[in-house]
């Protein structure tokens, strides 16, 4: 339902809402002591690295969708092949990287580009780094039978998983969602995966949907287990200004759950598929038979990441211009402005903006907090110039309030939300973004001081 690219922007905008906030928690002690160690952040450079590829259109616009995507009757495919392999290449040769772990085709529906398109940009990245012939090359698609005729030829093509866009098995909600597709295309999709690529289709389900009941969600759920693969993503519906079904609720045209049965959604979800032997692995992400999906856990743990195609995102150290520091990167949004300026300038990049510490460290502990293995001690102290996880949130009255509720677990070698703590993510997030701005401001001040002592 949601591409990374599609979270990492919700992300970034509560982030910039956290920040408004002020906070009166003090580090000034505690980096006085730390004053003769290095506060500087490691970069934690590595020389692999993961690429997501966007295919921005679709047929159609779903109701709950805001996100990059366009409706055209008329596609390009040959220019935008063109221009997807033109910049593949020279995002990784400014990167650097010598090895590629893994692929995404996400979109918009990639499942409407040509297979020889997907073919080209595997190629061009293989002339460029090593992707080896395990790495998991994903395939987003929706579940419609043109799209399903094509499965053998992506295979072809080099994709060895499948992300269906289910998001229901009921009639009735499918037309609600305006998805173009029918439960019994969803069915023949998913067994015709599971005939292709064994092992590694994955499904997608949304949660919350208009007038959903408990009873209603646990028998859907029920006959997802009875056809599904190994590998289902849950997501909660929200409602997107500019939206059709957004317009439809604020019309009373829809009603969508409250936030109790919300949670209790959830708590259903999570409680049937650990009966079938799935495991939890993220907040939305249950998988078993170790059918985890490499591609997102690299997201999760902080990887670098580069994003091709109009309005991906990337996270990776440029080399190209004689230092080294992790930016992030966002490629322009309309297509054919995208296909235009990567033909002048052999990329699309709209903006680039080099991350600071705490940047890093927020977006580490945000994205490793969604994770049952959580943010490891190790990662934290690379990326805070040596200081522990206990020493920023061990004395934070809020993360002690969090561990005494059995919501969050913090030791000296990790920082991770527990099961209940997984369910109410949002409640917990704020408190430890505060605790983590109070310590990167403290330790600005601490060098600042420094600077002019020995200036």
């Amino acid at each position: 339902m949601f591409t990374f690219e599609e979270n990492m922007l919700l992300l970034s905008l509560r982030l910039c809402s956290i920040r408004k906030i002020s906070v009166s928690r003090q580090f000034s002690s505690f980096i006085s002591e730390k004053s003769q160690t290095s506060s500087r952040p490691s970069q934690c450079l590595a020389d692999d690295a993961v690429v997501y590829v966007h295919w921005p259109y679709c047929k159609r616009r779903c109701t709950y969708c805001n996100f990059n995507k366009y409706i055209s009757a008329f596609v390009d495919h040959a220019r935008m092949r063109r221009c997807l392999v033109q910049e593949t290449a020279t995002l990784l040769q400014q990167s650097g990287v010598q090895r590629v772990n893994s692929v995404f085709f996400g979109g918009g529906t990639p499942s409407l580009a040509l297979p020889q398109t997907l073919a080209a940009v595997l190629d061009v990245i293989s002339q460029h780094a090593l992707l080896p012939v395990d790495a998991e090359v994903t395939l987003e698609a929706n579940p419609s039978s043109t799209e399903t005729n094509k499965l053998r030829e992506f295979k072809a093509a080099g994709i060895n998983r499948l992300s269906l866009g289910i998001q229901t098995f009921s009639p009735p909600d499918l037309q609600v969602l305006g998805r173009d597709h029918s439960v019994e295309d969803s069915l023949r999709a998913i067994q015709e995966g599971r005939t292709l690529f064994p092992g590694r289709v994955s499904i997608d389900l949304i949660f919350g949907r208009p007038g959903q009941t408990v009873e209603a969600w646990q028998r859907e759920l029920q006959q997802a287990l009875s056809v599904c693969d190994d590998h289902i993503s849950l997501y909660q519906l929200t409602l997107e200004r500019g939206t059709a079904l957004y317009r439809q609720v604020q019309n009373k045209q829809q009603t969508v759950p409250d936030p109790d049965t919300m949670a209790d959604l959830y708590a259903c979800a999570r409680e049937t598929l650990h009966s079938a032997g799935f495991q939890q692995y993220e907040v939305s992400n249950f998988a078993r038979n170790g059918a985890e999906s490499s591609h997102n856990q690299s997201y999760w743990r902080g990887k670098q990441y580069i994003g091709v195609g109009p309005g991906a995102h990337s996270r990776f150290a440029s080399r190209g211009s004689g230092q080294i520091i992790r930016e992030v990167r966002i490629q322009t949004l309309e297509p054919g402005q995208w296909m235009g300026a990567v033909e002048r300038r052999g990329h699309g990049t709209a903006k680039r903006t080099a991350l600071s510490q705490l940047d890093m460290l927020e977006e580490t502990l945000m994205l490793g907090l969604r994770t049952t293995e959580g943010l490891t001690n190790e990662r934290w102290q690379q990326l805070s110039g040596g200081s522990s996880l206990q020493d920023i949130f061990g004395t934070s009255e809020a993360v002690q309030e969090f561990v005494k509720a059995g919501l969050l677990e913090l030791s000296h070698s990790v920082l991770r939300a527990t099961h209940a703590g997984l369910a109410v993510l949002d409640s917990i997030i704020p408190d430890l973004l505060l605790t983590t701005q109070d310590f990167s401001s403290s330790l600005q001040r601490t060098e600042a001081r420094a600077d002019i002592e020995t200036g």
